[in-house]
């Protein structure tokens, strides 16, 4: 995990903390509490864990919570069980029962089935108790003012469905179904149980939600908030920028440039969503790079301005997010987005704040899940 103190010890610094968030917590609960043991109030999560849920929530401290947008919409993972038998107002099992059928007649053959119509790339609507936006208040708000609410439904991906086991309760009237799933941003588990036990006739529900990955982070490598409590451990602002993009290694000249909010030569990765990391020769994050199609007359390099100048290069890199600026004793870190977007303040622009929100990422910078 990086550097661990006490918290009473710890200077604070800007980091990844990847906590195992506990049941009956929402995720700005959490998002509270590292405030507290960090001592700092620029604290921010990359996407909801509902309530009931558990697992690997991202919290970003310092500047660190400006990575957090670009960690939203990675793939998660998920262990969950989904209850066929008996729909409920939230799609889990927090929310009242709406409707029970008996499941009796479903065969694990027909749960097969429906569940490769739920892989791949899907249309979903998501579920209505949600942090999604409608006409500027969140779903979940309207719902429970009394309001009827449609959403619409979107395209997400779910990437791998599998069945683990297949349980009869309640003298077969309802069946338990464990399955592991990886699925992009903004899709919902508990959608996914509505829709599962909806194909099967019989209405569904999620009755557990663990998340086990984001991204290439998992569980393993989480510590709970007692565990914080005793020995705060966190990874390092640049060790999280190495593990989440491709890194390219800086010159001094390089690093003076893009400190000034310069383009520089091409990373070549092309025009790819794909961010690059960019370091400074002893070792500290300068910014995060995108290579865009090179723009004469541009703020750029010399190098890089003579290359778009001359018709010579396709790409530059622009300095998408700042970490280290150049001053004239040196260099220091900065807080602003090279790009003209202001300075991070205090709390966190991937904040979510809702309680409920997509099991798989959300709408916001911020997202959700859960």
């Amino acid at each position: 995990m990086g550097k661990k103190q006490k918290p009473e010890e710890l200077e604070v610094g800007s980091g990844l903390v990847l906590v195992d968030k506990p049941a009956g917590l929402t995720s700005h609960d959490v998002v509270g509490r590292i405030r507290k043991l960090a001592g700092t109030r620029k604290v921010g999560h990359a996407g909801t864990l509902d309530p009931m849920a558990t697992g690997v929530l991202v919290v970003g401290i310092n500047r660190a919570t400006r990575l957090l947008t670009h960690i939203v919409g990675v793939d998660k993972t998920y262990t969950a069980t989904v209850r066929l038998g008996q729909s409920t107002s939230t799609d889990d099992a927090e929310g009242e029962v709406l409707q029970s059928r008996f499941a009796n007649a479903v065969t694990p053959a027909a749960i097969m089935a429906e569940v490769a119509e739920l892989t791949g790339a899907i249309q979903q609507v998501p579920a209505t108790v949600s942090a999604i936006k409608v006409d500027g208040q969140r779903a979940h708000a309207r719902v429970r003012a009394g309001e009827e609410v449609a959403l619409k439904s979107r395209s997400v991906t779910v990437h791998h469905f599998e069945v683990f086991d297949v349980r009869r309760i309640d003298g077969g009237k309802l069946v338990d179904v464990d399955i592991e799933v990886r699925v992009s941003s903004g899709t919902y588990v508990r959608a996914l149980a509505r829709d599962l036990g909806e194909a099967l006739g019989v209405g569904g529900h999620l009755t557990a939600l663990r998340r086990t990955a984001v991204g290439s982070y998992s569980i393993d490598q989480t510590l709970t908030l007692d565990q914080l409590g005793e020995d705060f451990g966190y990874i390092g602002l640049a060790e999280a920028a190495e593990q989440l993009f491709p890194k390219r290694q800086l010159t001094l000249q390089e690093v003076e440039n893009l400190g000034y909010g310069r383009r520089i030569t091409a990373s070549g990765t092309g025009v790819d969503p794909q961010l690059t990391a960019a370091f400074a020769p002893d070792g500290k994050l300068v910014a995060l790079l995108a290579d865009v199609p090179a723009k004469k007359g541009a703020s750029a390099s010399p190098d890089a301005a003579h290359a778009a100048d001359s018709g010579s290069t396709d790409y530059q890199a622009k300095p998408e997010l700042v970490f280290l600026i150049t001053t004239g004793g040196g260099s220091a870190d900065s807080g602003a987005r090279a790009s003209g977007g202001q300075a991070s303040g205090s709390g966190a622009p991937a904040a979510g704040t809702s309680t409920r929100g997509p099991e798989a990422e959300g709408t916001q910078a911020g997202g959700t899940a859960g």
